[in-house]
This record gives structure tokens, sequence and C-alpha cells, in this order.
């Protein structure tokens, strides 16, 4: 029923933005013309909070260690909030080039089953020999 989710930025420099999760994060994409990027996501999940009105919401990337995502951020220039440790993980807000803010945390909660079409994709990834890797931009250029 479902196979995916489609998350937006709203940005002021848009351009900007997109070269930060290319060329910082690494995250793969697809230029769907005129230089409009659309990214890949690695596994996600999705929470419902109780709220008094109806119609909020927010994005939050998950990584396996804040602390050196925080450090990889400030050797790129950007700007991370402190590190926060709610029961549920450990987070910060990383300043985006647009100004914006990006939840991304470190979860310490139970995390549901990678999808069968999620085995799916990397079984077909090395059929095809297509590479598919989680690694970010400095961990690929020194190698790991």
């Amino acid at each position: 029923m479902i196979t995916g989710a489609h998350a937006i930025l709203y940005s002021s420099n848009a351009d900007a933005d997109r070269r930060f999760l290319r060329d910082v994060v690494g995250l793969p994409n697809v230029d769907v013309g005129g230089g409009w990027l659309i990214f890949g996501l690695p596994p996600s999940e999705v929470a419902v909070h109780p709220a008094e009105k109806n119609g909020g919401h927010e994005l939050f990337l998950m990584c396996d260690d804040v602390k050196g995502f925080t450090a990889e951020m400030r050797e790129h220039g950007l700007d991370c909030t402190p590190i926060q440790v709610p029961r549920w993980g450990r987070l910060t807000h990383v300043t985006l080039p647009g100004g914006g803010r990006l939840g991304i945390y470190e979860p310490r909660h139970a995390r549901p089953l990678e999808p069968p079409v999620k085995k799916a994709l990397r079984r077909d990834a090395k059929r095809t020999g297509r590479k598919t890797t989680g690694r970010t931009v400095k961990q690929r250029r020194q190698g790991r």
C-alpha cells in the first residue's frame, strides 16, 4: 500500500540547501529537470504525537553518532545546537545554508524492522552491481 515517504524542506535558499544535502550529507539524488534534485533517504519511520491542534509536522534525520555528525558539520562551517539527551535519543539541530534548521538525532528507542521492499532493493542492487552505501561523503573520500 505505502511504498515510501516524500518530505519537503522549504528554504529561502533552496540551491544552497540542495548542495548541502548532496555534497555534505552525501544523499543519493536524481535531477528531475533544471537542477531540481530529489534525494533518497535511508529507511524511515513515522510517529504520531498528541497535540492540541492538527496539522503540525516535523522532520528529523537519524544518524548513528550525533557527536560525530556535529563535528563533521563544524568542519563544513555549519552550526549545530548543543546535543540534548531526551529519553528517546541524542538530538541536535543543524543550521542549513539557507538559514533553516533540521533536526538530527541518534535514536535510543526501539526501531521498526527493515521493510521487505528495502531488502529487495538491496538484493537487486547487488545483482545489478549498482553500489549502495550509507557512508558519508567524508568516509567515501577517505576510502572507508
